[in-house]
């Protein structure tokens, strides 16, 4: 049977845009909290310390929750598994904002996370159904792109929400806008079915194929990289460059300008030439991350170097997260989920060796350093991808159907 047509190049649907804002919400929540920790630690009766397991707790979640719930929603239409998703969400705030327990707000930012995992494994399989083959990669960037906008926008507004509501209020306000969200997602995405013949045998075929682990050691180590050094930019800013602290800020949101170029970069040429998008921008991120050591110095050049550092690091998220989903055909839910696993596994690995490379003799140049190598690392498996070639075969009929039914 003919295929139904895919969206023309440059116009996605609207759901997509749905989902990406679902993503910034999600991103708010699980960053914000850095901001906000010397807030809530007294307020629980815990150590600032110890109150940062609440990120631990949730990039854990994150990490292992995404495949599992991948899996246990396999069967759920995808508008309930969003909807649903959405009210956990919203409920494991409400469940921390009102207790006293360090131990519940701890449990309920693990169920969180669970939930954050379920959308965006979902959401992921969505927006690339939804485009169409040939703005898979666009469709991932404007997710992602929800995801940096948060970093730049939600997250310094939710720590500025946090200090004069009290950190209680902001998850009030999170929990309102994840049900707002729900209502959307709700009312705007088609009621359309999951198909009867997936199951988790078919979910785990597309994992024996090297080139879907390659594309998922890419996402790792790429974000391994760039969140190595992003940890402890301040560290780098204030002591090596001599930025004042209250300045910092700043750097950050160029930071975060750079990613969001970086996304929609990769999504704008990544479906046409993934190999030519990618291996450049890991081999720039790895030079920048290198040259980023003798120039911090100049405050000028560290600006700059880190707005080029996330420019050319994030150009590669969309593109692989595009690749692990196509390789895995009409069962991609679980590749899906393991893409988010990957970059939580870079933001764990990245940032724990960074820490112990501040704590050498490298002192705040040694993040970089980590990063730079994590950076060079990503060019092997993008090497293995260009050799391997990254086309399939075209999409079945069941998923160019579903597609049709979001357009």
């Amino acid at each position: 049977m003919p295929h139904p047509a895919a969206p023309a190049p440059g116009k996605l649907p609207f759901v997509v845009w749905v989902l990406s804002a679902g993503t910034f919400l999600m991103g708010t929540t699980e960053f914000v909290v850095a901001g906000i920790l010397p807030d809530i630690a007294p307020d629980l009766g815990v150590s600032v310390s110890r109150a940062g397991l609440l990120i631990t707790a949730f990039a854990v979640g994150m990490i292992v929750g995404g495949p599992a719930m991948a899996l246990a929603t396999l069967r759920l239409p995808q508008r309930l598994t969003l909807v649903l998703a959405l009210a956990v969400f919203a409920a494991g705030h409400v469940v921390a904002a009102v207790t006293g327990s360090f131990t519940v707000v701890l449990t309920a930012r693990f169920v969180t996370a669970l939930a954050t995992g379920a959308f965006w494994a979902v959401g992921f399989v969505i927006a690339t159904t939804s485009a169409g083959p040939a703005n898979a990669a666009r469709a991932v960037g404007v997710m992602m792109g929800g995801l940096t906008l948060a970093n730049v926008v939600g997250v310094p507004a939710g720590s500025l929400a946090g200090h004069v509501t009290g950190w209680r209020g902001l998850f009030w306000a999170l929990a309102v806008l994840a049900a707002l969200a729900a209502a959307v997602i709700g009312r705007y995405l088609p009621r359309t079915e999951r198909r009867a013949r997936i199951s988790v045998r078919g979910e785990l075929q597309p994992l024996r194929q090297g080139r879907l682990w390659s594309a998922l050691a890419a996402a790792v180590l790429i974000m391994g990289g760039v969140l190595a050094t992003y940890t402890y930019i301040t560290p780098l800013l204030t002591e090596r460059a001599g930025i004042p602290a209250g300045a910092v800020p700043l750097v950050l949101i160029a930071f975060g300008a750079g990613a969001l170029g970086g996304t929609a970069i990769g999504g704008r040429f990544g479906d046409r030439r993934p190999m030519a998008t990618t291996i450049p921008a890991a081999a720039a991120t790895s030079l920048v991350l290198l040259a980023l050591i003798p120039l911090s110095t100049v405050p000028a050049a560290a600006v700059a170097l880190i707005f080029l550092m996330a420019l050319t690091g994030f150009t590669i998220n969309p593109v692989v997260t595009a690749l692990a989903v196509r390789f895995a055909g009409d069962a991609p839910t679980l590749t899906s989920a393991l893409t988010t696993s990957a970059y939580n596994t870079g933001i764990a690995a990245g940032s724990a060796l960074a820490g112990q490379a501040l704590a050498s003799s490298r002192g705040v140049t040694g993040p970089a350093l980590v990063g730079a190598v994590f950076a060079g690392l990503t060019l092997l498996p993008l090497i293995a991808l260009a050799v391997t070639g990254t086309r399939t075969a075209p999409p079945g009929p069941e998923y160019a159907e579903a597609g049709a039914a979001y357009n």
